[in-house]
């Protein structure tokens, strides 16, 4: 038997057991999107714990603001760390303007600010903006530990 993960839909946040030896393919057995799409998946209270708490493979979450110069400035080298970096890890960002509350439990104090929770447990933190190549070693590193 092989071992498998759950992983959370970005599209529906459906909880998917997925063979390890297929994990960058698959569809969602609810609503039939791809599991892994090289984009970030847009991080809500409504689907924050499926992603953040309930699925095997770390999240990278981006917390952001539209008025941010910086984070607009960081959102093409985090939407192409997605390509380099699924389905070891899942992208998301964080509106913190219409997220409050999530935004306050991680105490966010400045954005762009990275973090990666691995089942809802904090485990690297950065802030400032970065290029794209510093954000996938910083992720790569940072998963490792």
């Amino acid at each position: 038997m092989s071992e498998s993960l759950i992983i959370a839909c970005p599209a529906c946040a459906s909880l998917n057991r997925v063979p390890v030896e297929k994990l960058g393919g698959g569809k969602c057995g609810r609503c039939g999107k791809a599991l892994f799409d090289a984009h970030p998946v847009t991080l809500t209270a409504a689907n924050f714990e499926a992603h953040a708490t309930k699925s095997d493979i770390p999240l990278v979450i981006d917390f952001w603001a539209a008025w941010c110069g910086p984070c607009r400035q960081m959102a093409p080298a985090f939407e192409a760390a997605a390509a380099q970096l699924e389905p070891q890890v899942r992208l998301g960002k964080l509106d913190t303007e219409a997220e409050q509350a999530l935004a306050a439990r991680y105490g966010i104090r400045s954005i762009p600010t990275l973090a990666i929770v691995h089942k809802g447990r904090e485990v690297a933190r950065q802030a400032g903006a970065m290029p794209v190549g510093a954000i996938v070693q910083w992720v790569r590193g940072a998963s490792r530990s």
